[in-house]
């Protein structure tokens, strides 16, 4: 049977926006959701700055750390941050693809197959503790990651856009979960932790929440119109050509690496990219610098990189620290274009 696409959602969800947002302006439209999401999650700025990085880039964010640090908390503060449509799934070992997607139900009037959208069809969706989902759960979001549509008995149903997916999971606790696998991985844009708060903030966040949770008065800092003009005027920003030979320079040290039994993807490559673009346009620069992708290097390919059975020698099961540390030294490493601030 061959396939059908279709359109989900009038033509204006699927359209341009009308204008392209000024570079200016998107930093200043990204200050404000940086500070409206900080009212919640204190003193993780570096954390929410990656994940409206990923937003605006048209990217997918896996946040990774222990429970209880509030890596739920940044990703529905985000969400409520952009007036657009949201949903959250609560990842479980009895979920099933068309819990995901959707399925088609017989409608007993018409006489017909009607297809039920699924959660995915959301612009932002929250995936909780994905890794408690059986691999054949995880893997329904395969194509709605990279392709941005849901394929359903035949029939091709295109996801409104933007469309992201920020996923959460414990990389601790073990038991009862499926790891994702490395093609699922690299489809995230990048990675992040949360890590604890300090004691300052910590002692603030029990101040702010004893009575009630500061989520519920959180208000909408940036339209849906807006944010499509913030993710056009990214995809316009400037990357030199030494900027891009950088990245590749960068992506092929972790396929040489000696420590590294899995370098990055050309995937990788291609989202660091874009990721660096998005990075340049909140601090206000039509232009990428290397060390927008600096910045960037250890969130988007730490991930995808698996290391050596004599890399991890007696480090523990969580070989991301060791990870992070061999993007570290493989960037301080590579040669830079000249116009980085970053000296060798």
């Amino acid at each position: 049977m061959s396939e059908t696409a279709v359109t989900v959602g009038g033509a204006g969800d699927q359209g341009a926006p009308d204008l392209i947002m000024g570079i200016d302006e998107v930093g200043s439209r990204a200050a404000a959701v940086v500070q409206n999401v900080e009212t919640v999650i204190a003193g993780k700025r570096d954390a929410i700055t990656a994940s409206l990085t990923v937003l605006l880039a048209e990217g997918h964010l896996l946040i990774e750390d222990v429970p209880g640090v509030g890596k739920t908390m940044l990703a529905k503060a985000l969400a409520r941050s952009v007036d657009c449509t949201v949903s959250r799934i609560q990842f479980t070992p009895d979920l099933l693809p068309s819990d995901v997607t959707g399925v088609s139900v017989f409608d007993q009037a018409s006489r017909r197959f009607e297809f039920k959208r699924g959660p995915v069809f959301a612009n932002i969706v929250i995936g909780d503790e994905i890794n408690r989902a059986s691999p054949k759960t995880q893997s329904a979001l395969l194509e709605c990651m990279e392709e941005r549509q849901v394929t359903a008995d035949g029939t091709t149903y295109v996801l409104d856009l933007p469309f992201t997916v920020v996923a959460t999971q414990n990389p601790v606790e073990m038991e009862g979960t499926y790891p994702l696998p490395e093609a699922q991985r690299d489809r995230f844009m990048a990675r992040i932790s949360m890590g604890y708060p300090s004691p300052v903030d910590e002692l603030a966040m029990l101040s702010q929440r004893e009575t009630s949770s500061p989520l519920e008065h959180l208000e909408t800092v940036v339209s849906l119109a807006e944010l499509r003009g913030m993710i056009a005027a990214v995809q316009h920003v400037f990357t030199s050509q030494p900027v891009k030979e950088y990245a590749v320079e960068l992506a092929r040290a972790t396929r040489e690496d000696r420590q590294l039994r899995l370098g990055a993807s050309p995937r990788a490559t291609l989202q660091l990219i874009r990721a660096a673009k998005a990075h340049a346009a909140m601090h206000g620069r039509d232009f990428v610098l290397p060390d927008d992708v600096d910045a960037l290097a250890v969130p988007v390919l730490a991930h995808r990189l698996v290391p050596t059975s004599r890399a991890v020698g007696a480090h523990d099961r969580d070989s991301g620290p060791l990870i992070d540390a061999i993007v570290r030294r493989i960037v301080g490493e590579t040669p830079v274009p000249v116009g980085s601030t970053r000296r060798i």
